[in-house]
């Protein structure tokens, strides 16, 4: 299969990419490296000995370059990552994320519709719940997010819910992502912010690094374990493999999955398991939660367990050791300090 990777030189993309590379599908990256480095794209090579990989460093909001995209390379899968994550940003740059996370959205479901591809799978996240009691379902109804950036999540989903309903034929399906973490166990990709990380794991790492001073936990007054937040950490080679079997095995219509462990672990807990793992101590300091910070966060994952024979298999043992490992190998090309 031939499958257009959106983003893929990002984050969760590049670990798709190698997945789906690994598998011997090929591979057609579309990204602007907004928020991601050329030299991903090496790695990726190394990682996987293959060089038949096509990249294009282009804007997906971009409706002209794009058809020109589709018509060359005749793909017959999309796989949407190119979408802006930051939730701290989000909220001072709204219009910045309502314009480029709709606007990807609709402009690949229409390249897809107008090239008749079947299979449409988008990169969405547990924040389109809302405030809501753990464990989160897939039939929950969907509550208002505490961010743009999560305001943008939920609209794409129903942008592609609406969409499917005049494209019967097709595959589209909504991934729901926990907390993904880790890196490839190579140590060559990995999860890599500029500026300050928006995200704890890599606010941990550098910490440990020495790039920065210590970690701040944002509250320990919620009634959980330990009064920290509580996540569900996915190891983000779990979280590629899980796009493979959605790609593989999801039907017709709309289909909607969560990926996460289905287990919660708090801030504390995975510092302390970071510490244990990498024999690495973390200084920290509890500073106020953060506005719309939730207590618990955890996923329902009898779904995908069920329809596509899909569940985690790496532990937070896993996901803190192959982090610090990227982190070890990490070369800064800008600085990560600001």
């Amino acid at each position: 299969m031939k499958v257009l990777v959106s983003g893929g030189m990002g984050y969760i993309g590049s670990h798709t990419v190698v997945e789906l590379l690994e598998l011997n599908h090929d591979v057609v990256i579309v990204d602007n490296l907004y928020n991601s480095q050329i030299d991903v794209l090496d790695n990726i090579k190394k990682i996987t000995n293959k060089d038949n990989i096509k990249f294009y460093n282009e804007d997906c909001t971009n409706y002209d370059a794009l058809n020109d995209i589709f018509k060359k390379e005749k793909v017959d899968a999309v796989i949407h990552f190119a979408g802006y994550k930051a939730v701290g940003e989000s909220i001072s740059k709204p219009l910045m994320y309502y314009y480029n996370n709709l606007n990807t959205t609709i402009t690949l479901a229409r390249l897809a519709e107008e090239y008749k591809i079947k299979h449409f799978i988008f990169s969405s996240s547990a924040t389109v719940y809302g405030d809501q009691e753990s464990p989160l379902y897939e039939t929950l109804e969907l509550k208002k997010t505490t961010n743009p950036y999560g305001e943008t999540k939920k609209m794409s989903e129903r942008i592609l819910s609406d969409f499917v309903k005049n494209n019967k034929d097709m595959n589209i399906t909504l991934l729901r992502y926990f907390n993904p973490i880790g890196a490839h166990k190579s140590g060559l990709i990995g999860e890599k912010p500029q500026g300050i990380p928006n995200n704890l794991m890599p606010y941990v790492t550098q910490v440990a690094k020495g790039i920065r001073e210590k970690l701040f936990i944002f509250g320990n007054d919620y009634n959980t374990i330990d009064g920290t937040g509580v996540r569900d950490y996915i190891h983000v080679v779990d979280l590629a493999k899980g796009h493979i079997a959605a790609l593989l095995k999801s039907n017709k219509g709309l289909n909607i999955y969560n990926l996460g462990s289905g287990v919660g672990t708090s801030v504390l807990e995975l510092v302390e398991t970071f510490e244990k793992v990498n024999n690495i101590k973390i200084p920290y300091e509890i500073v106020d939660r953060r506005p719309g910070d939730l207590a618990t966060v955890y996923a329902d994952v009898s779904k995908a367990k069920v329809e596509l024979n899909w569940e985690t298999k790496l532990t937070v043992e896993d996901m803190v050791k192959d982090a610090w490992k990227f982190e070890k190998n990490l070369k800064w090309d800008f600085s990560p300090w600001n």
